[in-house]
Order: structure tokens, then C-alpha cells, then sequence
């Protein structure tokens, strides 16, 4: 039996829409990185893009469990002497642009390289409900309802 390996012109791609309303950052990422992937199909193939396009509303609204909101921290460095900043995630969540935290943690479970890059842009997040890609017609896909610990109540 060989190995099925797909072609360029075999892609068919699909859109899907992903409310983060009350969903475990984690959990939701998973998911996403899979779909982006493409490890979803049966004919998926690990050296190409062929996953489908994902578009995540209400960013700004996703929970996250335990005590990662005060402990969890992203870091940066402005390039100076002693420029090393920091800032929690619900700091982040609470701040100007929450869909970062979301983004950031899709982005950590795809393969870093030229393919990881390409496949992260298929990947649109939004900290609102509305959303600019409706003319593409993307099918809703329920997270929170694939498994009851996908969803935090309180």
C-alpha cells in the first residue's frame, strides 16, 4: 500500500468560524492548530498547507483556567540595556489587543518555519463578534460543544 501524498490541485480548503465566548484558551488552540494543520483529514500531508481557513470571534472573551491570568507572562525586550518588559495574560486580555493571547498560543502549537508561517495566516481572530469574511460563507464550528470541559462556566 503507498503512501497517499496530496497535490496542489487537490486542496479544497474551508472556511469555519469559532466563537471563543467562555471557551479554555488551551483547549480552543488545540483545535485550531489542528484544523490549520490540516490533521483533521483523511488525506492530510505533512509537508504542505492543508488545512482550512479558521476565523475566531470574541477573542477578548476566553477563559482561562486556574491561576494563569495573574501568573502566566509574556516577555519582550525593547532592545535597550535592562529592556526586558513583561505583562500577564489578563493584563493582555484586559488591555488593547486581546486576540494576541489567542493568536500566540495557536501560533506556539504549529511548526515554526516557512510552513508554520503559512499555515498561521489562514488564521484570522477577532475580539469582537463581527467578523469582515462573511462573503466567504464560513460554516460555524462548536468548540465548546465537543466536550464539556472545553467550556468554563464560572
Amino acid at each position: 500500500m503507498k503512501t497517499y501524498s496530496m497535490k496542489q490541485s487537490e486542496l479544497a480548503k474551508k472556511w469555519f468560524v469559532v466563537d471563543a465566548d467562555g471557551v479554555v484558551l488551551g483547549r480552543l488552540a488545540s483545535i485550531i492548530a489542528n484544523r490549520l494543520r490540516g490533521k483533521h483529514k483523511a488525506t492530510f500531508t505533512p509537508h504542505m498547507d492543508c488545512g482550512d481557513y479558521i476565523v475566531v470571534v470574541n477573542a477578548a472573551k476566553v477563559k482561562l483556567t486556574g491561576r494563569k491570568a495573574e501568573n502566566e507572562r509574556f516577555y519582550w525586550h525593547t532592545g535597550h540595556p535592562g529592556g526586558v518588559k513583561d505583562r500577564t495574560m489578563g493584563e493582555i486580555l484586559g488591555g488593547r489587543f486581546p486576540e494576541r493571547v489567542v493568536m500566540k498560543a495557536v501560533e506556539r502549537m504549529v511548526p515554526r518555519g516557512p510552513l508554520g508561517r503559512q499555515q498561521m495566516s489562514n488564521l484570522k481572530v477577532y475580539p469582537g463578534p463581527d467578523h469582515p469574511h462573511a462573503a466567504q460563507q464560513p460554516q460555524p464550528l462548536d468548540v465548546a460543544g465537543m466536550n464539556a470541559k472545553n467550556k468554563r462556566v464560572a
